[in-house]
């Protein structure tokens, strides 16, 4: 049985927006029936697991809404309710990874928000689940180290500048867009960023197919294995499927199915807990973006053999 963390509270109230927040119910809603998933809600995190990585200043923008440029950085409307969700959203990161490192896997049904910096956000992402989980378990003495592998078709900017002064964290980066002052790049050759000693990336070239992901990931994933982390976070993006109007990859629901394969056999071939999140995906029609989240939840089942 595989322990899924969910809340109606994840959704901001945004109103119409790029970002399909509804997609968190929508998914949640095609597992509720599922006999080897349990929905669980998760507590909020709690202020101190934010202070360890955003600033008081950020911190109290977002609750506040002032200044407003700040409190919006993250390119959404503010709203007095965002605070609450937001801290719910961290609190599904954060209850996933717990219940990974006692089951081998778990999930959290919304994103790991991995725009998001210190001291203010990027992307649609507000507070960096990802880090702040993390964070807290390794403040609580749960871990030791720690790995992000992060495939939304974004590059991992904010949970790169994060982990870069972290010194038991370590991320790795596969994208088919660059992101950089809040802006994304579907051309990964117009410019990059730089690698750090526990940040590396990888881009993935226009027209990407299953083969060639399939290649890359098989080269890189070993820099996770090498590190020997006590628990992996997998930030499963839906945007790289094709009709993205981000992506400028040629990866269907069948070649994503397979990518998130590959990230679960390696995770239970070197016996390293793994938590996911979901991320991304802005195709008009949202179910085929639930279709890629789903689509996760059925490699688990293939690879842990529920």
């Amino acid at each position: 049985m595989l322990t899924a963390f969910y809340h109606p509270g994840y959704a901001a109230p945004i109103g119409t927006h790029l970002m399909p927040i509804r997609k968190f119910a929508l998914v949640a809603d095609g597992l509720r029936h599922a006999p080897d998933v349990r929905l669980a809600e998760p507590a909020p995190v709690m202020a101190e697991d934010l202070q360890r990585v955003h600033t008081p200043a950020y911190l109290a923008a977002i609750q506040s809404g002032t200044p407003r440029a700040l409190a919006e950085s993250q390119k959404f409307p503010w709203s007095p309710e965002l605070y609450s969700s937001v801290c719910l959203t961290g609190g599904g990161c954060l209850a996933a990874a717990r219940q990974a490192l006692r089951d081998g896997v778990s999930a959290a049904v919304v994103s790991g928000f991995h725009h998001a910096c210190a001291d203010h956000g990027e992307g649609f992402c507000t507070f960096n689940g990802l880090i702040v989980a993390l964070d807290a378990l390794h403040a609580a003495g749960e871990i030791r180290t720690a790995a992000v592998l992060d495939m939304d078709l974004h590059y991992g900017n904010g949970t790169a500048q994060l982990a870069a002064v972290r010194p038991h964290l370590f991320a790795l980066s596969l994208y088919g867009n660059d992101y950089w002052a809040n802006e994304c790049f579907r051309d990964v050759t117009e410019r990059h960023h730089d690698d750090g000693a526990n940040h590396r990336s990888c881009a993935l070239p226009a027209g990407c197919d299953r083969a060639t992901l399939l290649q890359i990931m098989d080269a890189t994933l070993p820099l996770i294995a090498d590190r020997k982390p006590d628990l992996l976070l997998y930030q499963a993006g839906a945007d790289p499927y094709f009709e993205d109007p981000f992506s400028p990859l040629a990866l269907d629901h069948d070649d994503l199915l397979a990518r998130d394969r590959r990230v679960f056999e390696f995770a239970k071939a070197h016996a390293i807990p793994v938590a996911w999140v979901l991320a991304g995906g802005y195709t008009s029609d949202v179910r085929k973006v639930v279709v890629v989240h789903l689509n996760t939840f059925q490699a688990w089942r293939e690879i842990y053999g529920c």
